[in-house]
């Protein structure tokens, strides 16, 4: 739920308190989500330990990310750079799915 008080953050154009927030979350559980990242409903990070979400990254509903999951940028600087993740989809331990 931390995430989505960054992502609010963010939207309101609060970005550096967003990104304050996003890198004190990621030092306590070992999570980054990136603020700008658009999270669905009823998605589960079980044992979130090491997930990576990117800034332009959408997860869609129902979506569960386990452990080490990478879903990283494509490397270009500006832009749609990252995965779009279905409804319904399972992403299992160590996956690292690029933009």
């Amino acid at each position: 739920q931390a995430h989505r008080v960054a992502a609010a953050l963010w939207r309101q154009d609060r970005k550096p308190l967003a990104l304050l927030l996003q890198s004190r979350i990621s030092e306590i559980f070992h999570v980054d989500i990136h603020p700008g990242a658009t999270i669905g409903e009823g998605v589960m990070l079980d044992h979130a330990t090491g997930v990576v979400i990117g800034e332009t990254a959408v997860i869609e509903n129902n979506v569960s990310i386990l452990h080490g999951v990478t879903l990283g940028g494509t490397g270009t600087k500006d832009g749609d750079r990252h995965p779009k993740i279905g409804t319904g989809v399972v992403i299992g331990a160590g996956g690292t799915i690029l933009g």
